[in-house]
């Protein structure tokens, strides 16, 4: 979708000091037949914003003639080549269909506004993270930055065939089914995380799922577990329904 024909969403984003890009494809596979990689050019997007861990752009798709944008994670991001992927958890929508039938030469625009990672002070003695198969690309480059820390992951879905950068090693991961819109995954996760929180000095939750089951953790894990904030991130990465 052309810059100019992005609805008030754009015009927002303008005014807030967004970089519009446009990107190319460049090749594209199926992982799983749930699950779809695009490899792209950046359009010079690299260059002008650098790179950081968690980093992610909005893509603009047309919705029958409406403007719509999601935010997805770079994947494997080179300054050297100008090149990136993107990973597409497949579902009914615009974004979706258009994944399915992305091909070399395709373009599309993005926008940069709003990325940014702040690293935990002082180091994770644990890390704690909440995801699903929309934020497991943030969830890999956050695994990725934190280097050595442990982790336990609740994953809401199962990774069956999914690149998942999980070392068994130092790792827990634990998949939990999505039901009652993600209320058991809420349900779990109180029951597992108090316990683990006492037992480690300087821990960091990091939540990424779908925005009520986000603001439902992010708001138990502040206010009932008392973590301050800034060993805290919570950001929804989609919306049910």
């Amino acid at each position: 979708m052309r810059q100019g024909r992005r609805g008030w969403e754009g015009a927002v984003l303008r005014l807030m000091g967004a970089k519009d890009f446009t990107l190319t494809v460049t090749g594209a596979e199926d992982v799983t037949p749930d699950y779809r990689r695009v490899h792209f050019t950046d359009g010079e997007l690299l260059s002008h914003n650098g790179i950081h861990p968690t980093m992610w752009i909005r893509l603009w798709f047309d919705n029958a003639g409406k403007p719509h944008q999601r935010a997805y994670t770079l994947v494997g991001p080179d300054r050297e080549t100008n090149s990136f992927s993107l990973e597409f958890a497949l579902h009914e929508g615009c974004a979706s269909d258009w994944a399915r039938a992305a091909k070399p030469g395709d373009t599309i625009g993005a926008t940069v506004q709003g990325t940014g990672f702040q690293h935990p002070r002082p180091e994770p003695s644990h890390v704690f993270a909440i995801g699903d198969p929309a934020s497991l690309p943030a969830l890999n480059s956050l695994l990725d930055a934190l280097g050595a820390a442990p982790a336990t992951v609740w994953f809401e879905g199962t990774l069956d065939g999914l690149p998942c950068h999980a070392d068994a090693s130092r790792h827990d991961v634990r998949q939990v089914p999505r039901r009652d819109d993600g209320r058991h995954l809420v349900d779990r996760v109180k029951a597992d995380l108090p316990a683990l929180l006492a037992a480690t000095p300087d821990p960091y939750v990091w939540i990424a799922c779908d925005t009520a089951t986000t603001r439902a953790l992010a708001s138990y894990v502040r206010k009932e577990l008392r973590l301050p904030k800034e060993r805290t991130h919570a950001l929804g990465y989609w919306r049910a329904g």
